[in-house]
C-alpha cells in the first residue's frame, strides 16, 4: 500500500526462522545461495576483511573514518548491530534505508527458496548483493565469528586481511585454546594478498605465522613490520619501515584503540592500493565513530535522572579480554569519583572472566536483563557471580533504569557508572536513552 513506511522486522523474522534444525560447519549453504544470487561476491569493489576476537569493529570504524576523509567511497558490513539491524549495511557512506533494506530481504528471500540457512548467513548474502549493485572505492567486511567458516571468508581475492586482538570467546564454536581461535581466525589470509596482524599472545601468534607461510600470506605483523605508540597527550606515533607518522589520536577513549588505529593506519599506509594521504589520516583519526566503546552517555531520559557531578558511561565489552581492557582505561583516570557498575551478560559469555578484573575498581555491583536476547543472563545469577568473586555491595535489578535509580539513591557525593557487560544490552541502553 502506498504511503506506508518500509518495515524490515517482517523479512527479517522470516528469514530468522530458516535456521538449521542440524548446523553442520561449511559453508555450503552460503556457495549455494550466492550461486543463485549471480555471485555478488565476484564484483566487488577492493575489499579488506577483518577478524579478531576484540577490535575488530574499533578498526573498521578507523579505517572508514580515514577513507572517507580521503574523499573514497566506502561500503561498511557489521555485526552485531545495536539498536537497528540497518546499522550493519552501510551503502556508500550511509546506512541502508528501510525500503532499500526491505527490497533486498525479500529479493533474497525469494533466491534462497525457503531452504535452511541461518540468519547471519542469510544477511551476508544480502549485504554482498547490495556492495555488488553500488559503486564504491572499497568495501571493509568484518566476520561474524572465526573466520575459516564465517560467511563472509568467501572473498577469495581481498585487497588486505587484518587479525585484530586474539583471545577466548565463542568458546562453543571456536574452542577453549588460543590455538583453536587463532587456526580459525587466520583461514581468512589468502595467497600473496597482504594481512596486517596484531601483536598476539605467543600461541595464537605461532598459529598466525605458520598459516602466512602455508597459505602464502604476505604476513606485516605489529612490533615487527609497523608499530603504533602513544607520542604523548592526544598523539599518536605511527613507524612503518622508513615511515614515521606523529598523528592526533583516535577519537575513541583507551589506549587498546591504540592498537586498533595502528592496524588501521598499517592497512592505510602499507597496501598500495588502500594508501591515503597523511592528511586524510589526520582529519580521520579525531573523527572516528563507534558508539558503545567507552562511550561517555551525555543526553536522555539515564542521564536526566543523575545528580549534577555524576558520569554515565557505556561500554560493549563482554569477555575476559574485554574486561582487562575496560579495566585498564579506568584504572587511568585519576578522578576521584567512586565508580559504581552496572552489568548484564549474555550465557555464552564468561561473566566471571570479565568480571574478575574490574570488581576491584567499583565500590557496588548491579546486575540487569539483558533484554534483547533470548540468552540474557538472570540478574540474580550475574550477581551471584560478582558476590562469589568478593563483591560486597551487589543487587540485582529488573532494569537499567532501576539500577541508575538504586545508585543514586541516599548519594550526595559526584560518582560514575559505567554500564557493561554486553553489546546486546549497549543495544537497549542506547534505544531507551534515545
Amino acid at each position: 500500500m502506498t504511503g506506508v513506511p518500509a518495515d524490515p522486522s517482517a523479512a527479517l523474522d522470516r528469514l530468522t526462522a530458516l535456521h538449521p534444525k542440524i548446523i553442520d560447519l561449511s559453508l555450503d549453504r552460503v556457495w549455494r545461495l550466492l550461486a543463485a544470487l549471480g555471485n555478488p561476491q565476484d564484483r566487488l569493489p577492493p575489499v579488506v576483511h577483518v577478524a579478531g576476537t576484540n577490535g575488530k569493529g574499533s578498526t573498521v570504524a578507523t579505517l572508514r573514518a580515514c577513507l572517507e576523509a580521503a574523499g573514497k567511497t566506502v561500503h561498511v558490513y557489521t555485526s552485531p548491530h545495536l539498536v537497528r539491524f540497518n546499522e550493519r549495511i552501510r551503502l556508500a557512506g550511509q546506512i541502508i534505508s528501510d525500503s532499500a533494506l526491505v527490497a533486498l530481504l525479500e529479493e533474497v528471500e525469494a533466491a534462497n527458496g525457503g531452504q535452511p540457512i541461518t540468519f547471519f548467513e542469510v544477511t551476508t548474502c544480502a549485504a554482498l548483493l547490495a556492495f555488488s549493485r553500488t559503486p564504491a572505492d572499497v568495501v571493509l567486511l568484518e566476520t561474524g565469528l572465526g573466520g575459516r567458516l564465517d560467511a563472509t571468508n568467501v572473498v577469495t581475492r581481498p585487497a588486505a586481511t587484518v587479525l585484530t586482538s586474539i583471545s577466548l570467546d565463542h568458546q562453543q564454536y571456536l574452542g577453549d585454546t588460543l590455538t583453536s581461535v587463532a587456526t580459525e581466525k587466520a583461514e581468512i589470509m589468502r595467497p600473496g594478498v597482504p594481512c596486517i596482524a596484531a601483536a598476539h599472545p605467543a600461541e595464537a601468534a605461532a598459529v598466525v605465522e605458520a598459516a602466512a607461510a602455508r597459505i602464502g600470506a604476505l604476513l606485516l605483523r605489529e612490533g615487527r613490520d609497523f608499530s603504533a605508540d602513544a607520542g604523548g597527550a592526544g598523539v599518536l606515533s605511527f613507524r612503518a619501515g622508513e615511515t614515521h607518522l606523529t598523528l592526533p589520536r583516535s577519537r575513541l577513549p583507551g589506549d587498546h584503540q591504540i592498537q586498533n588505529a595502528g592496524l588501521a593506519l598499517a592497512v592505510l599506509t602499507l597496501v598500495p592500493a588502500l594508501n591515503v594521504p597523511e592528511q586524510a589520516l589526520r582529519q580521520g583519526l579525531p573523527a572516528v565513530d563507534w558508539p558503545a566503546r567507552l562511550q561517555h552517555l551525555t543526553h536522555g531520559p539515564l542521564v536526566s535522572a543523575l545528580p549534577a557531578g555524576w558520569d554515565l558511561w557505556l561500554d560493549g565489552g563482554h569477555n575476559p579480554d574485554a574486561g582487562v581492557r575496560l579495566a585498564a582505561y579506568l584504572q587511568q583516570q585519576t578522578e576521584a569519583r567512586p565508580l559504581d557498575l552496572v552489568v548484564g551478560m549474555i550465557d555464552t559469555k564468561d561473566e566471571a572472566g570479565f568480571l574478575r578484573p574490574l570488581l576491584p575498581l567499583v565500590q557496588r555491583v548491579r546486575t540487569v536483563p539483558v533484554l534483547s536476547s533470548a540468552a540474557g543472563r538472570p540478574p540474580q545469577a550475574v550477581a551471584e557471580t560478582a558476590r562469589g568473586l568478593g563483591a560486597g555491595d551487589v543487587l540485582p535489578c529488573d532494569s537499567v533504569e532501576a539500577a541508575v535509580t538504586a545508585l543514586v539513591a541516599g548519594q550526595t557525593a559526584p560518582r560514575r557508572i559505567m554500564i557493561c557487560g554486553s553489546l546486546y544490552l549497549a543495544g537497549d541502553v542506547l534505544a531507551e536513552n534515545g
